[in-house]
């Protein structure tokens, strides 16, 4: 039998793919979460083989509760499921050790049977998402990436430079170079669209 721990913000949808699974005669549903930190709190209750995360969740997201559950557990099989399917999203999924990633929308049988190809020790990956990861590479260095995600908190030029240990003149340079490459006309901006895209 295979235990699943499933998380999810929507309370209507949870139950409705809890008793959907029910019927499936090799894997039991052993606890249902409303957010990523009841779902860490869950596994460690429960010691489940599969933890189903919903991407979107106050409190706590899929993402971090999976990076989280990575850490503590590295042979946990994780599945993240979302409405909106960001490519930045799904690579910084598979660097947390999630072996899923499908869409909200997919049926019970296919969720089944993702289910059961991860706790084997296999990997699935929605189709359209896996294109859409491969047709939008994101066009941001890695220390232009590291500076928005500091400036997202509204941190001045001189505050971002001092975390990053650059000068307030290469944090202003790849400022510029994000908001060119990102069509923010502000850094306030580039963040925004950064994150729509699922590079941050």
């Amino acid at each position: 039998m295979i235990r699943v721990v499933l998380a999810d913000d929507e309370t209507l949808l949870r139950a409705a793919i809890a008793s959907l699974i029910a019927y499936e005669p090799d894997i039991e549903v052993v606890g249902q979460a409303a957010d990523g930190s009841e779902a860490i709190r869950l596994v460690r209750q429960t010691e489940p083989d599969v933890v189903v995360l919903d991407l979107e969740m106050p409190v706590m997201d899929g993402l971090t509760a999976a990076t989280e559950l990575h850490r503590m557990q590295p042979d946990l099989a994780i599945v993240l499921l979302t409405r909106h399917a960001r490519p930045g999203v799904l690579r910084e999924a598979l660097a947390a050790g999630v072996r899923g990633f499908a869409s909200k929308s997919v049926d019970p049988e296919e969720l089944a049977r993702i289910i059961r190809a991860v706790h084997s020790g296999r990997r699935h990956v929605d189709a359209d998402i896996a294109t859409a990861a491969m047709l939008d590479d994101c066009p941001l260095t890695d220390r232009e990436l590291d500076v928005l995600r500091v400036a997202a908190d509204g941190s001045s030029v001189r505050a971002i430079a001092a975390r990053l240990y650059l000068a307030p003149g290469t944090v202003r340079n790849y400022l510029s170079q994000a908001m060119a490459k990102t069509g923010g006309e502000t850094r306030h901006a580039a963040v925004h669209i950064a994150r729509e895209r699922g590079w941050l």
